[in-house]
């Protein structure tokens, strides 16, 4: 579960979802506080921007909204919810043909250090992190996302993408390689500085 998410256990969320089905405004508004930080946080590691990340997020929201009556609860709610995301997300691709933005504000330091040692710290390994995300392929990216920061399955991210799952594991293992030769290539280049 995300950091600061609401702790809802399966039969509490399932109330919260019938709830949420029946038309009540505020068990949805307590369903997307829930899920709020891995729903944008997915779309702003897909798009790289804020604004568009926000705009993706509130329209799959909508969309959320007007189909959560035919969510069945026997399917996972964070799988449904973060397919509809990307969803919206492929589409402000298609339709705007999105520019590729640097990651640098995909990871904003939101917490308030102590001490600024930590920050710089936390800095550091943050942009290290966007630099070498920004080099995977889309695709690679996408699965990398889904799997380690949205914290999806591969039979998940398979449901989400429209993608076989040998296909997320084929993506997800050339990713993780392309990520190691990267990272030896950054400790080689610094070794001999």
């Amino acid at each position: 579960m995300q950091k600061g998410a609401l702790r809802l256990n399966e039969s509490q969320e399932a109330a919260l979802i019938r709830r949420c089905q029946a038309g009540d405004k505020e068990a949805f508004s307590t369903l997307v506080e829930r899920y709020r930080s891995v729903l944008f946080g997915t779309a702003y590691l897909m798009v790289q921007d804020r604004g568009l990340a926000e705009d993706a997020v509130q329209e799959a929201l909508i969309k959320i909204w007007k189909n959560l009556p035919a969510f069945q609860l026997k399917s996972s709610l964070k799988t449904w919810l973060v397919r509809i995301v990307v969803n919206e997300v492929k589409q402000h691709f298609r339709k705007k043909q999105v520019p590729t933005v640097p990651l640098e504000q995909a990871f904003e330091v939101a917490d308030d250090f102590d001490k600024a040692e930590t920050a710089m710290i936390r800095n550091e390994e943050r942009h290290n992190l966007k630099r070498i995300l920004r080099m995977l392929p889309q695709e690679q990216r996408e699965a990398v996302v889904l799997r380690y920061f949205s914290e999806l399955t591969v039979p998940e991210i398979a449901v989400v993408t429209g993608q076989r799952e040998g296909t997320i594991k084929s993506r997800l293992s050339r990713a993780l390689s392309h990520l190691l030769e990267i990272l030896r290539s950054d400790i080689a280049w610094e070794g001999g500085r």
